[in-house]
């Protein structure tokens, strides 16, 4: 017997942040990041919304890329003192993450990091708080999934934080929101959910609903990336990417994740390169690795007119050169010697990352090596 996860409610469609007014509460705090909501005004909406319905709101901003567990907790005393019965994570993904584990935090207090980086262990939440994500962007579907990133920037590691109790009571996906996305974070995002979908799919969990989830969010994907970093204002084909995006969440919390994203949370977590992009250059290589395991790629290849993996994963690098996203490490700026350093300890830590255990091929730190060193020049290996 299974259950479907995601979000309780969903509001999908241009427009759709007026349904922030179906909350019912006293105090509510609005988690954001460091001014993309002021500017594209999202913010002021949400303040106009919770003031017309008479409830008492604050605002925690400033949350930076690759949210720390120091703003965590920061956000937690600030929750602490405003006491909220409303957590609302609006903007990025950093944001919404960022607001998922201080709803942790408070409401318990005497929890530790170690704790909540714990596979499952995070504890019963909505003692005090229900929780609204409000995403401006299209790509992690953090809005529909159980998961979080947070980043110890002491030791260089971006930690997933995984627990159906971290699942939105209440997601809205505005794609009026994501107009003033620029292209290049527009294309990282997006390959951010290609990703999620595609390893959602070929997982080592078998789920008939994700995988219509999944793709679902791969032709939407297909259809309309390029497009929306092309024509920023172009409200239907912001709304399919935002529609996209939560789509992959519900396939990647019901089917979880691989190795790209293991390999992705140590690029972000050492070198800084933003998620997606990260995804985006672990890709191919990962897919021609797990093809040798799977026929699911065949499946996907339906999908965009092909028929094999091979032709499948060539789509990917396609689409991937059509709205510039680098294909090498090298292109992104990174000393070679620099890279290499770290190429070890990255391998471990992406070898003990809860992604790994949902691969469909069995891995190893060796293999992951391998993986970390074609990426610096974006070599094709096939083993």
């Amino acid at each position: 017997m299974a259950k479907l996860y995601g979000s309780g409610a969903l509001y999908h469609g241009n427009g759709s942040l007026e349904e922030l007014k179906n909350i019912e509460g006293k105090k509510a705090v609005i988690v954001t990041g460091k001014g993309s909501t002021t500017r594209n005004g999202s913010l002021q909406r949400a303040e106009a919304i919770l003031a017309e319905m008479g409830i008492e709101y604050g605002v925690f901003d400033g949350v930076e890329a690759d949210p720390s567990i120091e703003t965590v907790r920061k956000g937690a005393a600030f929750m602490a003192e405003f006491q909220p019965d409303w957590i609302i994570g609006l903007g990025g993904t950093s944001s919404i993450d960022a607001a998922k584990a201080m709803w942790v935090i408070y409401e318990h207090p005497d929890i530790t990091f170690e704790q909540m980086i714990t596979p499952f262990g995070i504890p019963t939440l909505r003692n005090k708080a229900r929780f609204v994500a409000i995403p401006s962007t299209s790509g992690t579907g953090t809005e529909t999934t159980s998961l979080a990133v947070i980043t110890d920037r002491v030791k260089g590691v971006k930690y997933p934080l995984a627990s159906h109790e971290l699942q939105p009571d209440l997601a809205i996906v505005d794609g009026d929101l994501c107009k003033s996305m620029p292209a290049d974070i527009t294309a990282n995002t997006g390959m951010d959910a290609l990703t999620h979908s595609i390893e959602a799919y070929t997982s080592n969990v078998d789920d008939n609903y994700a995988d219509a989830f999944a793709k679902g969010s791969i032709e939407l994907i297909f259809a309309n990336l390029k497009k929306a970093c092309e024509e920023p204002e172009n409200g239907e084909v912001r709304q399919n990417m935002h529609d996209a995006s939560a789509l992959a969440g519900y396939a990647f919390t019901n089917a979880w994740l691989g190795i790209v994203h293991s390999m992705a949370h140590q690029m972000g977590g050492v070198f800084g390169i933003p998620h997606g992009r990260a995804n985006a250059l672990a890709l191919p290589n990962v897919m021609r690795y797990n093809s040798k395991v799977t026929s699911r790629f065949e499946d996907l290849a339906r999908l965009v007119g092909k028929t094999t993996a091979n032709e499948f994963i060539e789509a990917v690098e396609n689409l991937k050169k059509e709205i510039n996203v680098p294909a090498s490490i090298r292109e992104y700026g990174i000393g070679k010697e620099t890279w290499m350093k770290e190429v070890h300890r990255m391998a471990e830590n992406a070898y003990a990352d809860i992604c790994t255990s949902f691969n469909p091929r069995e891995t190893s730190v060796e293999d992951l090596e391998k993986l970390y060193i074609a990426l610096y020049e974006g070599e094709k290996i096939d083993f």
